[in-house]
């Protein structure tokens, strides 16, 4: 766990630290958006395949 903390605290000195932050959390924004994105096509999918599913049998 310090090694963690000293690697942390290296970063926060150094430029390319706060860089690699900045990547991080941008590649964390991407990858939530990523999923919530892949979520609601599949839904509106499968909301279409119903929806079709109930013509075609009604």
């Amino acid at each position: 766990m310090t090694k963690v903390k000293n690697l942390i605290a290296k970063f926060r000195k150094d430029e390319d630290g706060a860089s690699f932050l900045e990547y991080t959390v941008l590649l964390g924004i991407i990858l939530a958006v990523s999923i919530i994105t892949v979520s609601a096509v599949g839904n509106w999918a499968a909301n279409q395949w119903t929806f079709l599913n109930g013509q075609l049998n009604g």
